[in-house]
């Protein structure tokens, strides 16, 4: 048992401490330090990918150990329980921003090359900036459900 519950804190140590150093770190570094934003979005933008990657696969991780635990523990494996519903609400929100906002912005980036030298009211440089937004905000939604699931797993432990 102790070792489900070590899979499950690992998982959201991992996925949680990833995007806190990502938004508070990784991507305000990279565009202070770095001589253009344009190689600052390129750093950030494969970064943010492999971070993804490893949100799912923490994901998976973290639903796999919990329902295991909860079956060895209760017997049941509680599958619509919070933190497994809140969880797989952030593997959404994180598949939609890998497959959906994400190569949007990248195919929008290659057709614009320096985004910040791109005209502001150009319509590729709009919908970028609106997918950016968009971004910004899956990423803060999984940031804080994320924190709720690890109230609630340290809740249940």
């Amino acid at each position: 048992m102790s070792f489900l519950r070590f899979l499950m804190l690992l998982s959201l140590v991992v996925w949680i401490g990833g995007l806190i150093f990502f938004a508070f770190v990784l991507a305000p570094t990279a565009f202070s330090v770095l001589p253009t934003t344009h190689l600052a979005g390129n750093v950030v933008g494969r970064a943010l990918g492999k971070l993804h990657w490893i949100a799912i696969v923490s994901g998976i991780v973290y639903l796999g150990s919990s329902l295991l635990y909860s079956r060895f523990t209760d017997g049941a494996a509680h599958v619509f329980a919070a933190r497994h519903v809140l969880l797989c609400l952030m593997l959404a929100l994180t598949l939609i921003s890998q497959f959906g906002i994400i190569p949007r912005m990248d195919v929008l980036r290659a057709s614009l090359g320096d985004v910040a030298s791109a005209p502001i009211d150009s319509p590729e440089r709009i919908q970028f900036d609106a997918l950016h937004v968009w971004s910004t905000r899956v990423e803060g939604a999984v940031l804080l459900l994320g924190l709720v699931v690890v109230y609630l797993t340290a809740a249940r432990f």
